[in-house]
């Protein structure tokens, strides 16, 4: 009986560049990243001793997230989640955590493959709630009381609200409480229209206008409006970070991201950008990416990198070593150190009983 070798460790899950924790500490930050591939959400912080500290929850099909350091929603395939913070101001549990988050509503929402989530308020709203994109029916939507979602919003160029991703619109960005622009693969009509324009169909759309403001991008994603006004985002086909003047219609990239970058957070300063390396299939192969990479002798990251927006450097970095492949989102909480979440298994929902304070 011949014996069996033993497996070799493939090492540590996480490594990151000798600041980036001192960057957390100096910022007063930590994020939340979704991970679709894996069906994880991640929390990514630094303990009292000053290390980093990685914690993960499963969620199926997790993608858009949203937070504001006490709530956190999070979509997953077929709900929309909202969790809730459950450690008082200023305290912090035996391990750290300073917030942990856990579930206080999960509502049905079906197969709409929902993409980036803000809260704000737009025609057609009742009242300020989650807003989201619901890239399987091309529009913005919002939860319903009587169904499992309210359309809100849709491009002109899908003139009918039909369940078929016709142009694959994914990114959103938030002006005032409510959605301001929009990213889109293709302004295509048909389906999976937007998988030939994948290269150079790309577009971004003002929602109050409904007119396109920039067009000839590649797969972007994650619109946000930064402290100068302006609409950046991510040119992910051709791995750039970069930003559009809406009035002149012209995409400027500032820095080369090695990976397929989809998620950005704006925290100061920097853009924190989440990257993935790209999967052989219809979607990520013949990008201007791969010749990008080459270009410049880089192998594709999955993980995060701090770019300084003024220089287009990257300061600082995280990278998954292994295990996880992709990222979706990047969401910041600010003036926290050290977040996690509890978990979905029915043992750890019996123990979540929690009373509202001031009751009777």
């Amino acid at each position: 009986m011949s014996a069996t070798a033993p497996t070799a460790s493939p090492g540590p899950i996480l490594t990151a560049s000798p600041g980036f924790i001192a960057w957390l500490a100096a910022q007063r930050v930590s994020f939340v990243l979704s991970t679709y591939q894996r069906a994880r959400l991640i929390f990514i912080g630094r303990r009292p001793d000053g290390s980093l500290r990685g914690h993960e929850r499963l969620l199926e099909h997790c993608q858009g997230l949203w937070t504001d350091g006490e709530t956190l929603w999070a979509s997953g395939k077929t709900m929309l989640w909202r969790f809730r913070n459950i450690v008082p101001p200023g305290m912090a549990n035996e391990r750290g955590a300073d917030r942990i988050f856990a579930p206080r509503e999960a509502r049905v929402t079906g197969l709409l493959d929902v993409h980036d989530i803000a809260l704000g308020h737009m025609p057609g709203m009742d009242a300020p709630g989650p807003i989201f994109v619901a890239t399987a029916w091309n529009c913005l939507a919002t939860l319903s009381e009587t169904a499992t979602f309210r359309p809100l919003w849709r491009p002109r160029f899908v003139p009918t609200l039909v369940a078929e991703d016709r142009c694959h619109l994914n990114g959103m960005a938030m002006r005032d409480g409510a959605p301001a622009y929009v990213t889109a693969v293709a302004p295509s009509n048909v389906l999976d229209g937007w998988r030939e324009r994948r290269s150079d169909g790309g577009v971004l759309v003002d929602v109050e206008s409904g007119e396109t403001v920039a067009a000839g991008l590649s797969m972007p994603h994650s619109p946000r409006i930064g402290p100068d006004g302006r609409v950046w985002l991510l040119n992910s086909g051709t791995g750039e970070l970069g930003w559009v003047d809406p009035q002149a219609g012209r995409f400027t990239a500032t820095a080369f991201l090695p990976g397929f970058a989809r998620g950005l957070a704006l925290v100061g300063g920097y853009a924190v950008v989440g990257l993935s390396r790209p999967r052989e299939n219809l979607t990520f192969e013949g990008l201007p990416l791969a010749e990008a990479l080459a270009r410049n002798g880089a192998v594709p990251r999955c993980g995060l990198v701090v770019v300084e927006l003024a220089t287009g450097r990257t300061v600082e970095w995280l990278r998954f070593e292994h295990t996880i492949e992709e990222l979706y989102d990047v969401a910041a909480m600010h003036g926290v150190a050290q977040p996690e979440a509890t978990g979905l298994k029915p043992e750890d929902l019996e123990r979540a009983a929690m009373a509202e304070t001031g009751g009777g």
